[in-house]
């Protein structure tokens, strides 16, 4: 099945993978015919048969307009404890977009665990069209910030996904760690697990969030371990010695 907005800004394609949602210990959709709806350009969400929601969809009485997919009904999610999400879902059942209608959203960071198949999945439903790859590399690559080097190596893991301009991940002990300063910010990716940042003080500069480091990544991405790795949309990267254009991505 696919599907395609008069506006062409909706893609979606049916998902092969077993999906299931928890809140508070208890199932709320648990399906084989989940269907990837790609509603923002880096990655999908997932719409599940109404048929296939356990809980109870309490009706909030709201309503939401996408110029794309119409006008959705908002709904609480209530599973058979009592506890509730608020308006955890969503449903277009006169989209313009067919294979919507008999579809709900159930909105991913309002429930307590996602799981495919019968691994956990966090943060959003993995991409099917993206690919991510560790490659070993000897280039040399230099690290600069206003003139100042923070880091030199030739000993550099160049990370590909799909999508994001190459990330060069570099050992530790071949990083300035003396002009970064631990941030508490975190981020969560799907594919690579959970990771935490520094921030660059230069001559009396900082720069929130400008490194960071995955320190237990998912089996997929085990090589990047304790590397660091630059915001090359950010900072100054050279490779062999040839400076690198800063990439524009909506991390820049």
């Amino acid at each position: 099945m696919t599907d395609q907005s008069q506006r062409g800004l909706v893609r979606v394609e049916p998902c092969a993978r077993r999906v299931r949602a928890f809140l508070h210990g208890a199932c709320v959709l648990d399906t084989i015919r989940a269907v990837y709806v790609w509603e923002l350009p880096y990655y999908p969400a997932y719409y599940v048969p109404v048929d296939d929601v356990v809980a109870t969809l309490v009706p909030t009485g709201d309503t939401e307009h996408s110029p794309s997919r119409g006008d959705a009904d908002i709904y609480d999610v209530e599973v058979a404890s009592g506890v509730r999400a608020s308006a955890a879902a969503k449903r277009y059942a006169e989209s313009p977009i067919h294979a919507l209608r008999g579809l709900v959203h159930v909105q991913w960071p309002l429930m307590d665990e996602w799981f495919e198949e019968d691994e956990p999945v966090y943060t959003h439903p993995r991409d099917p069209y993206t690919r991510v790859d560790v490659l070993a590399s000897s280039r040399r690559v230099r690290v600069e910030l206003d003139g100042v080097t923070l880091a030199d190596t030739a000993a550099v893991h160049v990370l590909f996904e799909t999508g994001l301009p190459p990330r060069f991940y570099l050992p530790m002990t071949d990083v300035r760690m003396d002009l970064l300063e631990p941030s508490p910010s975190e981020s969560h990716c799907p594919y690579k697990g959970q990771a935490s940042y520094w921030s660059v003080v230069v001559d009396g500069a900082r720069h929130d969030d400008f490194a960071w480091c995955y320190r237990a990544p998912f089996p997929e991405s085990q090589k990047i371990a304790g590397m660091v790795c630059f915001y090359n949309e950010k900072v100054d990267l050279y490779l062999d010695g040839v400076a690198q254009p800063r990439p524009l991505t909506h991390f820049s």
